[in-house]
């Protein structure tokens, strides 16, 4: 899947930034304040994941602990999860949108130096699966980057469902997995362990069309 390899910093995020004009002056400010509070919301969460997981804390305590009311969440966020999502998109998806162009496995290796980076935060939210998870989110963004590919290799006619279901629960598994260990393997070694299963895929298959 070396097309998706290269296309897997890319994905859409559901949070995107736009430059508003210089001749709004009260909008540029409404937008200011608006990133500020969540990066706020966002502080306080990572706070709170520092001392139990995810499941376990409420919009009142990230609310309390920002000193923000709920009403002011809302408006920024749907839940929780919302919040989580948000801080993957602008602390990697965009920051690759705005300045990278990485392709193949340096794309790969990029988001496995961000996770492990972070590792202790998404360590705790991959650990949840719920209807606007974060698995959820990463599924969404990845998802048409693997369909996209698999049409091209297999033609458009192809019945892409189960192959992008297939790749994408190995993917977020692999992922999940290598990040919850207590001690994480190094990204650079992560990397190549996934690109020697992939080669051994292709091996086997090989073999097997020629016995």
């Amino acid at each position: 899947m070396t097309g998706f390899c290269g296309k897997i910093g890319h994905g859409k995020s559901s949070h995107g930034f736009r430059r508003t004009g210089q001749k709004n002056f009260c909008l540029e400010r409404m937008v200011f304040v608006s990133q500020t509070t969540k990066r706020a919301l966002e502080a306080s969460l990572k706070k709170l994941l520092l001392q139990k997981p995810l499941n376990k804390i409420t919009i009142n305590d990230i609310t309390e602990d920002c000193g923000v009311n709920r009403m002011t969440f809302y408006y920024h966020f749907k839940d929780k999860f919302d919040l989580v999502n948000w801080i993957y998109d602008v602390e990697y998806l965009s920051h690759v949108q705005i300045g990278e162009n990485l392709i193949g496995w340096d794309s790969v290796l990029h988001l496995c130096d961000y996770f492990y980076e972070n590792k202790d935060f998404y360590r705790k939210v991959m650990k949840v699966e719920d209807q606007n998870s974060f698995i959820n989110h990463f599924r969404d963004i990845v998802s048409p980057l693997m369909e996209e590919d698999i049409r091209e290799i297999l033609g458009e006619k192809t019945d892409a469902e189960f192959y992008v279901n297939f790749f994408c629960d190995a993917v977020i598994c692999a992922f999940g997995r290598w990040i919850s260990q207590k001690e994480p393997m190094p990204p650079k070694e992560f990397v190549n362990m996934m690109k020697s299963c992939i080669k051994v895929v292709a091996i086997t298959q090989e073999r097997m069309e020629n016995e």
